[in-house]
């Protein structure tokens, strides 16, 4: 007799976030672009190059960047990219390798008109040529947080490494210090204001901090719920805040989902009430403010909804799984762990 599918139940975290989805009008233009710029690369075997294109990354872009101008699109579709290339490279490599992986991408993004060394991993020219286009278009103070926080998300990389080489699964808290390092969401927040300079008085306001914060726990949470059954079934689910909630709290799947969606909406109200403290800065500060706070908040509605509408963590099963909530639970598959570097698997997920 056939053994019957565990299903559990995936909370609506964003059914009453104010913010809808909107997809940017120059998808199409940007997605032709940046996909092909991918594509040039060659970061992966063609097999894996399939699955990042059924993971539609541009589409990502789109969602959560809906209002940026084509140029800022460019960037941010670009930008998940290379998020993607440093997660899959970064995941299969130990601590040692990662640091070495890691200086490369820095010294790339603070070098990108320099030309990499010959064999260097791919990673280096990847972040070379995304720095470069995108730095033509981007406000000098857009670059320097840009820098900063990639440097901070690069690191938190190293540290998920570091974690993964010992099997440690941290407590909710320190998992949570961690995973806002290397969620990357600060330096994605950042293509919301390329075209504006935001002096360091105004960007590093504690509100305007307080409130990117809880939009960064937002994505993290979503991003955590549901990715969780592809890095469970993978082995790697030790960094995962529903692993973390689960083990501390000794509680189940299903309680560990409820937990993280009710702290979803705890996220939500702080940052819709913290909305009424922003300061002035004179009315053109504000506007520009105004729409990069609303930009934080489409980003965290596109996330949540490319999830559903992306390949990359329910397959085909995406637009139905979003309807009914119900997953079914991934069997435990076999990871080769001597893959390394250009051998990198991009695995697809069958529900």
């Amino acid at each position: 007799m056939p053994t019957e599918t565990k299903m559990f139940h995936l909370p609506d975290t964003m059914a009453t976030w104010p913010w809808p989805r909107v997809i940017n009008p120059h998808f199409e233009e940007v997605k032709a672009a940046s996909d092909g710029w991918f594509r040039s690369l060659k970061a992966f075997s063609p097999k894996s190059q399939k699955s990042f294109e059924r993971a539609d990354l541009s589409r990502f872009g789109a969602l959560a960047y809906p209002h940026a101008s084509k140029e800022h699109l460019r960037t941010g579709c670009d930008l998940i990219y290379v998020g993607f290339v440093v997660d899959e490279y970064t995941d299969i490599e130990n601590a040692e390798v990662t640091r070495e992986m890691i200086e490369i991408a820095i010294d790339a993004l603070n070098n990108p008109h320099k030309p990499r060394p010959e064999g260097e991993v791919i990673l280096g020219e990847v972040v070379r040529q995304f720095w470069a286009l995108a730095i033509k278009t981007a406000s000098p103070t857009s670059q320097r947080h840009f820098v900063k926080h990639f440097t901070d998300y690069l690191h938190g990389v190293l540290t998920q490494s570091a974690d993964r080489d010992v099997g440690l699964c941290r407590g909710i808290e320190d998992y949570l210090v961690v995973r806002r390092d290397n969620i990357g969401a600060q330096a994605a927040f950042v293509c919301l204001h390329l075209g504006v300079d935001f002096e360091d008085d105004v960007y590093y306001h504690p509100v305007i901090v307080e409130l990117s914060g809880y939009v960064a726990d937002m994505v993290l949470v979503d991003n955590d719920m549901c990715s969780y059954n592809r890095e469970q079934a993978t082995g790697d689910e030790n960094h995962n805040l529903i692993t973390a909630v689960m083990r501390e709290l000794n509680i189940d799947l299903d309680s560990a989902m409820a937990w993280a969606a009710n702290y979803h909406v705890e996220l939500q109200h702080k940052f819709i009430s913290g909305l009424k403290r922003v300061p002035s800065w004179g009315p053109t500060i504000d506007k520009h403010m105004q729409e990069y706070l609303d930009g934080m908040a489409y980003w965290a509605r596109g996330n949540a909804t490319w999830c559903f509408e992306s390949e990359r963590y329910f397959g085909k099963k995406g637009p139905e799984i979003q309807k009914t909530r119900m997953v079914p639970l991934l069997p435990k598959v076999w990871v080769n762990p001597e893959l390394h570097r250009d051998e990198v698997v991009v695995a697809d997920i069958e529900l």
